[in-house]
């Protein structure tokens, strides 16, 4: 038996920030010798969005350089593109096919995205969850790291794969493996800084909601200096009232690597003009590393390149074996 079988990916669209690395990436870092690992940047779900074309192929790259500076360790770990992969998009249309309509109106982020697209909303948008069920299906993954707010993607992810299964294979000899959550609960949601109530996000138009991976300390010390508190003195974790206090100390507890207790019992008597500082300067340590990483990939493309050409070769391999398995299954003449 070999070891099980992980996929997840990240969106490139700008720059990563804390809750992306907090909430995804680290978590790959730590557990990735435990499991076979898949990371892909998914440049097609990019698309679903409005987006800039001029800045797609460069982001894209900015996000593979980042997930080698953050820690993934290609010994353990495959970093793939997305749309170098031509099975995604294939398995994707086959899987609209055994995909019920109602099924992606009832889902929640759609339905949120929606509304702030109005009449500009795509077909893709509707249909990104059947394409990332294909991204996870595709490489048979046993476990799927994701956070709360996906866990609805990765239910509809088993529905389809079920729904596969019971249409066109047997019980003994399914066509799909039906993949199971990995949940981390320290960090899986990390909210914004203009706004505790909200999860930080590339898509918010405010610079100041996120801390990015590659912010310098100037910015990094602005921002936290800047985001959202309240005028009660004293810090504690758990308040309802106070979301941006709870997610500040989340942040700090994360970025410094102490138990929960152990910064509780630091900031209980503290201010936010004493916090924020010792947060600003957590923040730019903890980054440091990463971005002096970075650097020193992104100085050198041909290794960046050779990354990506041998992941894109590995990932086709295991993709195009399973859309084949579905191919055959659904009755399709095989290719000659």
């Amino acid at each position: 038996m070999g070891k099980p079988r992980i996929l997840s990916g990240v969106q490139p669209t700008g720059n990563l920030h804390l809750g992306n690395y907090l909430g995804a990436v680290r978590n790959w870092v730590e557990l990735q010798s435990e499991y076979e690992n898949f990371f892909c940047v998914v440049d097609l779900h990019a698309i679903t969005v409005p987006h800039n074309p001029q800045s797609l192929a460069q982001d894209t790259q900015a996000v593979a350089a980042l997930y080698l500076a953050c820690g993934v360790d290609l010994r353990y770990s495959t970093i793939f593109i997305q749309s170098h992969v031509a099975a995604h998009s294939e398995l994707a249309w086959l899987l609209n096919c055994f995909t019920p309509l109602n099924w992606l109106e009832r889902m929640i982020q759609f339905k949120e995205k929606a509304l702030k697209q109005g009449e500009n909303v795509s077909v893709g948008l509707l249909d990104y969850p059947v394409l990332m069920a294909a991204d996870i299906l595709l490489y048979s993954a046993d476990k799927v790291p994701v956070g709360e707010d996906q866990k609805q993607h990765l239910e509809l992810t088993r529905d389809i794969a079920i729904r596969v299964n019971d249409k066109f294979g047997q019980p003994e000899n399914p066509v799909l493996k039906v993949p199971d959550p990995l949940i981390q609960k320290a960090g899986a949601r990390v909210m914004s800084l203009a706004d505790g109530t909200k999860k930080m996000s590339k898509s918010d138009e405010s610079e100041l909601s996120r801390i990015n991976l590659l912010d310098s300390p100037e910015t990094i010390q602005k921002k936290i200096k800047k985001c959202k508190t309240d005028p009660v003195k004293g810090l504690w974790f758990d308040d309802p009232e106070r979301p941006e206090c709870h997610n500040l100390l989340t942040l700090y507890q994360l970025l410094s690597g102490q138990s929960r207790e152990s910064v509780a019992a630091e900031c209980r008597e503290m201010g936010w003009g004493q916090f924020k500082p010792l947060l600003a300067e957590t923040a730019i340590e903890a980054l440091r590393p990463i971005q002096d990483k970075y650097q020193k990939i992104m100085a050198d493309p041909g290794y960046l390149q050779s990354v990506l050409r041998e992941g894109n070769h590995k990932a086709n391999q295991a993709a195009t074996a399973t859309l084949e398995r579905v191919r055959e299954a659904a009755g399709f003449l095989p290719k000659t």
